[in-house]
């Protein structure tokens, strides 16, 4: 499990690297380049940073801060895959890149519970 957990934190590493270096890339590859512009490539800056920082965190830290890097991910996770579900219901984001984004962040989040269930038992 825990090399599963690394592997994702790689890739918010490099995803959220991305997106800080190339925000209209980013744009593009989600699906949504229609709606480019310098609001949404701040935006995705934002979300950026965000994802270099959980990840960096998770994979520079000792196996008790880990634990709490694991639960935060998690919340980050469960939050954006609850709104990417929302805007696949309400139709104001093109459904395939809401769709697809959305199963990107349910699969890190669905890895976080895997996780988290596996901490209380033995190895």
């Amino acid at each position: 499990m825990e090399r599963a957990l690394e592997m994702l934190a790689g890739g918010r590493v490099a995803w959220g690297a991305l997106a800080l270096a190339a925000p209209g890339l980013n744009v593009r590859l989600a699906g949504i380049g229609d709606r480019d512009g310098p609001e949404l490539r701040y935006m995705v800056r934002i979300f950026g940073s965000r994802a270099v920082a959980l990840g960096l965190g998770y994979l520079l830290s000792d196996p008790r801060a880990r634990r709490r890097w694991r639960r935060l991910c998690l919340m980050v996770d469960a939050c954006d895959t609850a709104a990417g579900i929302a805007h696949v219901v309400r139709g104001d984001v093109p459904r395939r890149s809401a769709a697809a984004l959305t199963a990107i962040t349910g699969g890190y989040a669905a890895v976080g519970v895997l996780a988290l269930r596996a901490e209380g038992r033995p190895s």
